[in-house]
């Protein structure tokens, strides 16, 4: 199997043909939301452009996250919504929200043509020129240069932000920071809880040995604090798209950097009498899955991810290649490697690649699962009291309904065994995302938009995150571009009122209907199962 184009990062040069490109608009990252935002902003009269670090384009959406991750359906609106249709059209039905990656690409490509929008691919972020606190021009390693009177930065990291100097937040804050109830260190949840003990001891019983590898930190000498702050993310991991068609199957092949000691403690997990490790297979049409983390050790690389925030773009590759061989090569163990149990290799290897999709890439998944980089600190954070409707904005620009979710932060040990932390899971109800969540404060930069690194806690973003959102708050973005953009005025100094009005005109979702009948409880339950272990 060739993977030799699956790559974060390939470094470029200045080739002497470098361009320089003027747009109303420049959106940097083809991500869902920097997709809605071009749409919508080019459906309003601005000439848009997209420059995008990949060779690929529509974000986790179209990169095996085929299993919307959506709340309630009613709170998603706009093009969001018509995204969802167009996906049903594809498959005959009304609307559909599970996929097969090669399908979301098919619709945002044939959307973004319909829209003579150009993408420029390869685009690595070098350089953010500004002027009176406005971004003039973005300078690309190849040595293009877009120019723009309005810039989007829809991308997972939140690159042009930060090189734009706008102020930021990378980890957890404390409870104390906003007054929280779910940020920070979490220990006592359930979900963090192995299902039986495991010894995290290269030879058990040895704490001399030394720790397995995929534990993160030395033992703890005592438990932190509850809500206390830190630098730490939750896990990255990739959502596989995975067959068990024959005719379209390819076994799973041997990872560059192969390592069966990496799963010394999932074979343990495997002894102990648990074996959850690939439990949540979604169905999606056509007989493929979105496989996802399950439990206590599965896809999740656990406190692996935590410099690819702020890291350089080779240690982001370092980091996207350690998690393509952690992940394929864990698929690769539990088929084949003779430690694991007959009846476990059996049931994974009828399991395969499908051979009709990631054809660029080996079949595998070009985009790593940025589940939390950057978040922006803007005039409005985001925190759990308005995902729990204890605040309420009055600038909605339109709804978030995912459950507060994180992903572990870590695996520590205590007393000897192997403990999970980070984990939450509460049910919310549909609820507004502010407009002022989405723009820099005006002292650092009048001219962008950030509706995917947006202002907000950890544990908030952790609901809001969801794809389905971005692309609500992707097209807001480019409504609010325009409307500074024909005003000639800043992004900070647009009229909520101008903007609702044009955002109602889209059919944007902006206030919750309470006579929906939503049970956030039966939600959760549907996605996760009756045992609540399953993660997003």
């Amino acid at each position: 199997m060739n993977f030799e184009n699956l790559k974060y990062y390939i470094p470029s040069k200045p080739s002497g043909h470098s361009s320089e490109i003027s747009a109303d608009l420049v959106v940097y990252g083809a991500t869902p939301a920097g997709i809605t935002a071009a749409i919508q902003a080019k459906h309003l009269g601005l000439n848009v452009i997209i420059a995008e670090f990949s060779n690929h384009i529509g974000g986790m959406t179209a990169s095996g996250l085929g299993a919307t991750d959506f709340g309630a359906k009613e709170a998603v609106g706009g093009l969001s919504r018509e995204f969802y249709k167009r996906i049903g059209q594809y498959y005959d039905r009304e609307e559909q929200w599970t996929f097969e990656p090669k399908v979301a690409k098919l619709i945002f490509t044939k959307w973004l043509e319909e829209n003579e929008i150009p993408v420029f691919i390869q685009q690595h972020l070098k350089e953010v020129e500004m002027e009176d606190k406005k971004i003039k021009r973005i300078t690309m390693e190849n040595g293009n240069v877009f120019i723009g009177h309005m810039f989007v930065d829809a991308s997972y990291e939140g690159d042009l932000m930060a090189k734009a100097g706008v102020s930021y937040f990378v980890g957890r804050e404390s409870n104390a920071t906003y007054n929280e109830t779910y940020n920070g260190v979490q220990f006592g949840h359930p979900h963090h809880k192995f299902e039986a003990p495991i010894d995290p001891y290269v030879i058990e019983g040895k704490k001399e040995s030394g720790l397995l590898l995929g534990i993160s930190e030395p033992e703890l000498q005592e438990i932190e604090p509850q809500g206390q702050g830190d630098k730490r993310i939750q896990a990255y991991n990739f959502r596989i798209c995975l067959t068990q068609n024959i005719e379209n199957r390819i076994p799973f092949p041997k990872p560059p950097n192969y390592d069966p000691n990496q799963y010394t403690l999932l074979l343990r997990y495997i002894h102990a009498g648990v074996w959850d490790a690939m439990n949540l297979h979604t169905m999606l049409p056509n007989g493929k899955t979105d496989l996802n983390n399950y439990g206590g050790i599965s896809t999740d690389y656990i406190g692996m991810n935590y410099e690819w925030p702020e890291g350089s773009y080779e240690t982001r590759e370092r980091i996207f290649q350690d998690h393509f061989n952690y992940n394929l090569g864990m698929l690769y163990f539990l088929a084949y490697d003779p430690q694991v149990p007959i009846h476990i290799r059996n049931e994974v290897e009828k399991w395969g690649l499908p051979k009709d999709e990631f054809m660029d890439t080996g079949h595998w998944p070009p985009q790593l699962y940025i589940r939390e980089s950057r978040r922006m600190i803007s005039d409005y954070v985001m925190t759990d009291h308005n995902c729990l409707g204890q605040s309420v904005v009055d600038d909605s620009i339109g709804l978030a309904s995912y459950q507060m979710d994180s992903h572990h932060c870590r695996r520590v040990v205590i007393d000897g065994k192997c403990v999970n932390e980070g984990d939450v899971e509460i049910p919310i109800n549909p609820y507004p995302v502010s407009y002022r969540s989405i723009r820099p404060r005006e002292e650092e930069c009048a001219n962008l938009l950030v509706p995917v690194c947006l202002s907000s806690s950890h544990i908030a973003f952790g609901s809001i995150r969801m794809e389905p959102a971005f692309m609500i708050l992707g097209q807001s973005a480019g409504i609010a571009a325009s409307i500074a953009f024909k005003n000639n005025t800043t992004i900070q100094d647009v009229q909520y009122i101008n903007l609702r009005n044009e955002l109602i005109k889209v059919n944007q979702v902006l206030e919750w209907d309470s006579t929906i009948e939503d049970n956030p409880f039966e939600r959760m339950k549907e996605t996760f199962g009756k045992d609540s272990k399953k993660e997003q």
